[in-house]
C-alpha cells in the first residue's frame, strides 16, 4: 500500500562519527570534494547536490550515465522543504509514513533540483536517513547530500572503508569512519504520483 514503510531488517543503532571526522567531511564537502561513507545498506559516495563541479565529479568516479540523476539524503524533512515546495499537501502523507527510512522518493521536481541532480526526468530522488552518520553528516553539513553507493557502474558496492578508498583513492576529499546499518539491500525507490515501486 502506498505510504506504508518497507519491511526489513531492523538497523543496528552504529555510532555516528566524531566531531574531528565529521569536520573533516564538511570542509571537503564545502571545497567541492567527494566523500565516501557508510549508508543504511551499502557504503557510499556523497556530495554538495549544489556544486555542479562536485556532482561531474562524482559522476565521473561512478562512470555513471547523468540522464539517470542521483539520490539526495537528508537528516530530516526540515532540510528538504525547499526541494517539497509546492508539492501537493495529499502526497505528504506517505513521505512522513515511511521517512526516516529506507525508502526513496520520486518527486515530482518544482524547479529547486539542479539539472545534474535531476538527470533527464521531470522528478528528484528523495530519502530522509535514519542511519546515524549520515544523519550526522547532513546536520554537520546543514543540509541534504548526494548519495550514490560506492562503486563504478555495473559493479559490486563497496561494503567498507578500505573497498572504497580502494576503489576511488586520492580521489576521495575524506572517509567518514562508520558502520553499515543492517538493511540487506539499497533503499527502496518509489514514485510519489503514483505508488509504484521501481526498485525493491
Amino acid at each position: 500500500m502506498q505510504g506504508e514503510p518497507m519491511q526489513g531488517e531492523p538497523m543496528r543503532r552504529c555510532v555516528s562519527p566524531d566531531s574531528a571526522a565529521l569536520a573533516d567531511a564538511v570542509r571537503a564537502l564545502r571545497d567541492g570534494q567527494v566523500i565516501a561513507c557508510p549508508t543504511e545498506a551499502v557504503w557510499g559516495i556523497s556530495c554538495d547536490p549544489h556544486s555542479d563541479a562536485a556532482v561531474a565529479r562524482l559522476l565521473r568516479l561512478k562512470a555513471r550515465d547523468p540522464a539517470k540523476g542521483l539520490i539526495v539524503v537528508a537528516a530530516c524533512m526540515d532540510q528538504l522543504a525547499p526541494w517539497l515546495d509546492g508539492l501537493d499537501y495529499a502526497l505528504y502523507a506517505p513521505l512522513r509514513a515511511s521517512w526516516p527510512g529506507p525508502v526513496t522518493w520520486l518527486v515530482p521536481d518544482n524547479g529547486f533540483a539542479p539539472a545534474l541532480v535531476r538527470g533527464d526526468h521531470t522528478s528528484v530522488a528523495l530519502r530522509v536517513t535514519d542511519h546515524p552518520g549520515m544523519q550526522a553528516l547532513c546536520e554537520a553539513f546543514g543540509g541534504p547530500l548526494v548519495s550514490t553507493s560506492a562503486n563504478r557502474a555495473g559493479e559490486p558496492p563497496a561494503m567498507s572503508a578500505a573497498d572504497a578508498r580502494a576503489l576511488f583513492g586520492e580521489a576521495l576529499g575524506a572517509v567518514v569512519p562508520g558502520e553499515l546499518g543492517e538493511y540487506p539491500r539499497p533503499s527502496q525507490i518509489r514514485d510519489l504520483a503514483s505508488g509504484r515501486v521501481l526498485r525493491r
